[in-house]
């Protein structure tokens, strides 16, 4: 089988450059992994190293200086802007460090929120979050509001959010950043579970070596290139 089959998203020489008036501030330089479709990839690396960025590129949310990153096999950078934007909405979950909840508004309207707001019917909508929520553990808690939840309930109303559209990826950012340590045990499992009953391949930055342990690769970030752990 080949690479490109065996792969959900490639980084080919990925490099990515930030101007600050004269200064080049070179934050990847030649990056190249492979996200293997139904399995776990780990991002670690030091603050400031780039791994936010990258996870970004991948997503489709930036784009590199230069380099090439593949979808299934097919570049982005040779792809229509409409059909990029198909795969970031209909391929491509993202779940961040902050939950970015609509505070006004309950957790089952948090996780339709983007759907309602492309005119899908709240009927329709409603249905697919009680499912998600009752899926990542939140039965009970549907109704309530981002003040009412704990900081780990926020983050599985944030993981429904990002599965509202069946995504095939979902990229991680930190998940577990800004929770304790036991709640952060009970996101990490959630998420392990997702991927072994669901197949939704999962790429997850983090700081915590022991997270990373648990995944089925390990890439590491050292001054702007990959190197696998």
């Amino acid at each position: 089988m080949n690479e490109a089959v065996q792969s959900v998203i490639s980084c080919r020489d990925i490099r990515k450059v930030y101007h600050d008036g004269s200064r080049e501030l070179v934050i990847l330089d030649g990056i190249n992994l492979d996200v293997a479709e139904h399995k776990v990839l780990a991002i670690s690396g030091p603050s400031g190293v780039g791994k936010s960025t990258l996870l970004h590129i991948m997503g489709t949310l930036d784009k590199p200086t230069a380099g090439e990153v593949c979808f299934r096999g097919d570049s982005l950078q040779r792809m229509s802007g409409k059909r990029v934007n198909a795969i970031r909405n209909e391929e491509i979950g993202f779940v961040f460090q902050f939950y970015h909840l609509l505070p006004e508004f309950t957790a089952v309207e948090n996780v339709m929120m983007a759907a309602l707001n492309k005119g899908k019917r709240r009927r329709d909508c409603k249905d697919r979050a009680v499912e998600l929520l009752s899926q990542v553990g939140l039965k009970e808690r549907m109704t309530h509001k981002p003040g009412q939840l704990s900081g780990g309930e926020q983050q599985r109303v944030a993981i429904a959010r990002a599965l509202f559209n069946n995504p095939s990826v979902l990229l991680c950012d930190e998940p577990t950043g800004n929770l304790d340590e036991n709640t952060g045990e009970g996101i990490v499992e959630l998420l392990w579970n997702l991927n072994a009953e669901h197949h939704v391949t999962l790429v997850v930055v983090t700081h915590d070596e022991a997270i990373a342990n648990k995944a089925d690769g390990w890439i590491r970030l050292h001054e702007g290139q990959a190197f696998t752990a």
